[in-house]
């Protein structure tokens, strides 16, 4: 099969540049403090809007824990240059994101536990990510993400049982096993040793959510009146964190199954005959395709892969991010579309409302392009 040709390149020499914009346009325009409290940063949930207003917005917790992990991601840059993505006279990322962290318990009602085990574990994995970070950094971590972990580990073992075969549960009312919560929670699993628990996780989803017609991982099975109804819907989201499981697991069969899933990836979730990911408009959706990009990007620098699949994913996320990029509005805090082949200005015309999550999955598709430069 001929191969795509790429719009970017790895030696684009701004790639880094161009993530420190999208993380100064959000970190500008949706940070704030929470109800006014010193020391406190969260992320607003849409802008425009009014200061009041946004104080009975809705809670969307898993789009703030997305924001910890793209501030970690500017963090290890900052790291690396020796400079501050936002000036030094502004917090560094890791401070912010430690803020962050505290803020999001604040807002939580003083707890990090929530009714979406999803939810959770991607905090749990910011959580580690930033205690890596203050490592590196040789600032003490803060107990705190630990005791984060402590009690989060505790709810995913409670929702990863034996009904349906295995699996986790997506939430409390636990009739729903699906891949946007076990691939997660098979990740984090993982990172933190329990590789048996994790591998069990992926069995599970390769058994029961794995499409044979498509190669890729279908949404879940719901527990319905006694009965168990495949939800068989696809989305880029799923794909992300069941790929970061395999290849944090390693072994032939893992980077095996990596392989052929991103081969299906290209083959069905781009646009166009191009190497730009598709997309899922805003709310929870426009997340989705910037956290499959994270992993690609992994993938892509992964010399266990075969390399035709560190090919498609590399192109996949250059491609991806350079047209989020050009489809940027020109300003110096740019809005980003929510959909990569639709200029900012189509899909966000002058007043309306942009969401946190869009804005989010652009930075997140600019970090993973810079992780490649």
């Amino acid at each position: 099969m001929a191969t795509l040709k790429t719009m970017a390149t790895a030696d684009t020499p701004d790639l880094a540049a161009r993530a420190d914009q999208a993380a100064r346009a959000v970190t500008r325009t949706f940070g704030q403090r929470l109800f006014f409290l010193p020391g406190t940063h969260i992320g607003a949930s849409y802008r425009p809007n009014k200061r009041l207003r946004a104080l009975l917005e809705p809670w969307n917790y898993w789009w703030q824990a997305h924001y910890v992990d793209c501030l970690v991601d500017a963090g290890r840059r900052e790291l690396a240059a020796g400079r501050r993505f936002d000036g030094e006279a502004r917090p560094s990322a890791g401070r912010l994101a430690s803020r962050l962290v505290t803020t999001i318990r604040l807002r939580n009602f003083l707890r990090f536990v929530n009714s979406y085990f999803d939810d959770m574990a991607w905090l749990a994995m910011a959580t580690l990510r930033l205690e890596e970070l203050a490592e590196a950094t040789r600032k003490p971590g803060r107990r705190r993400n630990a005791r984060v972990r402590e009690s989060l580990t505790l709810q995913f073992d409670s929702a990863s049982t034996e009904d349906l075969g295995g699996g986790t549960f997506w939430n409390t009312a636990r009739d729903f096993k699906n891949t946007p919560a076990t691939a997660p929670v098979a990740l984090y699993y993982a990172r933190t040793g329990r590789r048996e628990h994790a591998q069990g996780l992926l069995d599970w989803l390769n058994a029961r959510l794995l499409s044979p017609e498509t190669g890729l991982y279908m949404d879940g099975l719901r527990i319905s009146g006694g009965d168990t109804v495949l939800v068989p819907d696809i989305y880029t989201y799923n794909q992300g964190p069941v790929l970061g499981a395999m290849l944090e697991l390693g072994g032939e069969a893992n980077v095996r199954r990596a392989a052929a899933l991103i081969e299906a990836v290209r083959e069905r979730l781009t646009l166009k005959q191009s190497n730009v990911l598709k997309s899922h408009g805003d709310g929870d959706g426009g997340l989705f395709t910037g956290i499959l990009l994270r992993y690609l990007a992994r993938a892509a620098a992964d010399e266990r892969l075969p390399q035709h699949a560190r090919d498609a994913a590399h192109a996949m996320v250059l491609d991806t991010a350079d047209a989020f990029w050009k489809g940027r509005s020109e300003t110096e805090t740019p809005t980003f579309s929510k959909d990569p082949l639709r200029p900012a200005s189509e899909t966000y015309p002058p007043g309306s409302a942009v969401e946190l999550s869009t804005q989010l999955q652009a930075w997140m598709a600019l970090e993973a392009a810079a992780s490649l430069a």
